[in-house]
């Protein structure tokens, strides 16, 4: 009777290790697959009858077999358990992801818990892999941290420009004057304004003003290199740093900006808008105590220009 009590147990548990929704499998100490269960047949298309007693890295060249005997053999040696997340590696065995709320993942994310199994003698003769698919919950968490990222974009944009946003150009300047000082390098401060601005609202309304502002952005966003970094300072006011450029060097994206923008037609219902912009440069000294002095210096080239006829730049001259 004890017999078969222990035998009804077995099938029990043959049924539960089946039935389970996670991947099963046993190795033995040369990688031979001694258990294949209903999850891991199902998601490779392999039965037991072809898997059993045959090498696991046999059938799925795919899999990283370096790393993962490595593992394996350390829970043979360490009689410990072994884990894995999708975070560190998004999948051990290249499952095709059929979950209808998560089909946006071709592949099945995948947690891995490696057991020693022990004989009644304590030697550790085999090892149970068990793999977990976690699609869901990687996916939800991919989702959450790509919109938490587009948040924070958003947060640090301008949405009329796509330029950095005011309160984000503070962080940015900020963190350039303490690395220019630091190192005792150069950067300059150019600072834009749309000449007679207040023109284009009163003569084409606030919509068309938008446009130009717009439009103006897209040609600095388009010249820009990308160790530079731009905003919309404030109305139709913008701010470029050019990092590790001298003034003269400066002059070169100044007047290509001058005339990009000069030569860029505006439409706005059957009208046409021309507008030009001024711009002041400062570059970083040994005089430029603060970011204040920094951007005061830059906003004194800018007034510069207007003064002299707009459409123009000019570069700061410290006096003497």
């Amino acid at each position: 009777m004890d017999n078969q009590h222990s035998m009804d147990e077995l099938h029990w548990i043959m049924d539960m290790v089946q039935t389970i929704d996670a991947g099963l499998v046993v190795l033995d100490k040369n990688f031979n697959v001694q258990l294949w269960n209903g999850f891991m047949s199902n998601h490779s298309g392999l039965s037991p009858r072809v898997v059993q007693d045959s090498q696991l890295f046999s059938h799925f060249p795919e899999l990283p077999e370096t790393w993962l005997r490595s593992k394996i053999e350390s829970v043979f040696l360490l009689k410990n358990n072994a884990f894995t997340s999708w975070e560190q590696r998004p999948y051990i065995f290249r499952f095709n992801n059929y979950r209808p709320v998560t089909g946006i993942s071709e592949f099945m994310y995948q947690n891995m818990t490696i057991i020693p199994l022990a004989s009644l003698t304590g030697e550790v003769t085999h090892v149970s892999l068990i793999i977990y698919d976690v699609t869901d919950i990687a996916i939800n968490r991919l989702q959450l941290d790509k919109a938490n990222a587009e948040l924070a974009r958003l947060s640090q944009t301008d949405a009329l420009t796509q330029l950095n946003n005011r309160h984000r150009w503070n962080d940015l300047i900020d963190s350039e004057f303490k690395r220019v000082k630091r190192y005792e390098q150069i950067s300059t401060f150019m600072m834009l304004d749309i000449d007679n601005f207040k023109n284009v609202n009163d003569t084409y309304g606030h919509v068309a003003g938008d446009k130009v502002i717009a439009e103006v952005s897209r040609v600095i966003r388009e010249n820009v290199r990308e160790t530079d970094f731009s905003a919309r300072y404030g109305g139709e006011e913008f701010a470029i740093c050019l990092t590790n450029t001298t003034a003269d060097s400066a002059i070169i994206l100044a007047d290509r900006l001058r005339q990009a923008i000069e030569n860029t037609v505006i439409t706005d219902d059957d009208n046409t808008i021309k507008v030009t912009i001024s711009i002041g440069m400062a570059e970083i000294t040994v005089n430029t105590d603060t970011v204040d002095t920094w951007t005061k210096n830059a906003d004194c080239a800018l007034y510069k220009s207007k003064e002299n006829g707009r459409n123009q730049y000019s570069i700061f001259k410290p006096r003497r």
